[in-house]
């Protein structure tokens, strides 16, 4: 009989174990080793002939037996004159002599006796899924064996039906012959795996060590990476150098990343990751790039009431003072720029250790006053429109 103690270690519940491989239900236990004429026994015969949906066969008995064509799955050599197949013997009419045969029966016993005989509980089997059932699934590793929902996955993934037709890996967590029954996790091997991984990245770990993870969760502030039985955090200030409005932006669940260790803690196993610290931090040689007077293109990012951040490279960040915008002082810096325009501007000053760089965009246009200089002197007569009038004079 199954352990039902041990079974409900693994949250395994009564309900799931009454949906244990229906389809295996008819199959009858407690049968002997099969021998020659014995009920239940295992019989080679002969096919003699197919009639209708009906397919005779000789295995050396004093009357020939039928066995349904409908026993013989899809997969299989549909049968012909002359073949040999393997026939369970259920019974014997004692009137008329006739036996009692079936194909179906026979095939699932071997195949049962070929997997009980191959794996034992606690083995790792690999197996496809072939449906779902109540409480859980059947996956097929020579035999239906059943995988309980509550046993899929560390976390219960939201429909368990997504991994029909998955080729997966389970643990073999009970056996029980009599009832011809195989319960399997694969939370479980999931478990030990990580538990085995954990073990080897706890002695081995060291702050700026690179690693190889699975991106495993997102939120706002960052990204979970599974490092190997341990999740790193990897926050969204340490993605890149550039700005990054949200992780989304640069990671999916599941990608494989390459991070460095920016600090662990031994005793609360939490570590934090950086992926802009695989690379040279731009600034470095902000002063040899972007020297004052040269002329740069770059990406408005942002706007504020005092100017408009302007992206040259990823990480690199130049500010426009209004000041600098136009010789005409304008109201906002909405009224010359926009977020995502493309814009050409100045170098004016460079501060590399501050991480600031003052660009112009006036300085593209010429100077008015310097036009004005050139073109009038002391003395000469202009004319002009009065803007606005004071105490103190007429502009």
């Amino acid at each position: 009989m199954v352990d039902r103690n041990l079974l409900r270690e693994f949250d395994i519940s009564d309900e799931e174990l009454e949906a244990l491989i229906p389809a295996d239900a008819e199959l009858e236990s407690g049968l002997g080793a099969s021998s020659h004429f014995e009920i239940g026994g295992i019989l080679n015969g002969r096919v003699v002939e197919v009639v209708g949906d009906q397919v005779v066969v000789d295995v050396g008995y004093k009357s020939e037996g039928l066995v349904a064509l409908n026993e013989w799955e899809e997969n299989e050599k549909p049968p012909g004159q002359g073949d040999e197949v393997i026939v369970e013997l259920e019974g014997m009419d004692d009137e008329t002599g006739e036996i009692i045969l079936s194909h179906r029966k026979a095939v699932r016993r071997k195949a049962w006796e070929n997997v009980i005989a191959k794996y034992h509980e606690g083995d790792v089997v690999k197996g496809r899924v072939t449906k779902k059932i109540k409480g859980g699934l059947l996956v097929d590793i020579g035999v239906n064996v059943f995988l309980p929902a509550s046993q899929v996955d560390i976390r219960r993934p939201s429909d368990i039906a997504d991994y029909i037709e998955q080729e997966i890996e389970c643990m073999i967590l009970k056996i029980d012959e009599s009832r011809r029954n195989i319960v399997v996790s694969r939370r479980k091997m999931i478990e030990e795996l990580r538990a085995k991984q954990k073990e080897k990245l706890l002695a081995e770990i060291e702050v700026h060590q690179v690693r190889m993870g699975t991106v495993k969760n997102i939120a706002d502030f960052g990204a979970f990476v599974d490092l190997g039985g341990i999740d790193g955090l990897l926050h969204i200030t340490d993605m890149s150098w550039g700005r990054v409005s949200h992780p989304s932006e640069l990671f999916n669940v599941g990608d494989e990343v390459t991070v460095r260790v920016l600090k662990y803690n031994a005793e609360t196993e939490r570590v934090s990751l950086g992926l802009k610290q695989m690379m040279e931090d731009p600034w470095n040689h902000a002063e040899e790039s972007y020297p004052p007077g040269k002329k740069i293109r770059g990406k408005v990012v942002s706007l504020t009431d005092y100017g408009a951040f302007v992206e040259m490279e990823q990480g690199v960040e130049g500010l426009i003072h209004v000041s600098e915008m136009s010789w005409k002082k304008p109201k906002h810096p909405s009224k010359v720029l926009e977020i995502g325009q493309e814009v050409e501007c100045v170098v004016l000053d460079v501060d590399a250790k501050a991480k600031r760089i003052s660009l112009g965009l006036k300085q593209l246009e010429p100077d008015p006053w310097t036009l004005f200089t050139q073109k009038y002197n002391p003395g000469d007569i202009i004319r002009g429109k009065v803007r606005s009038v004071t105490d103190y004079g007429v502009f």
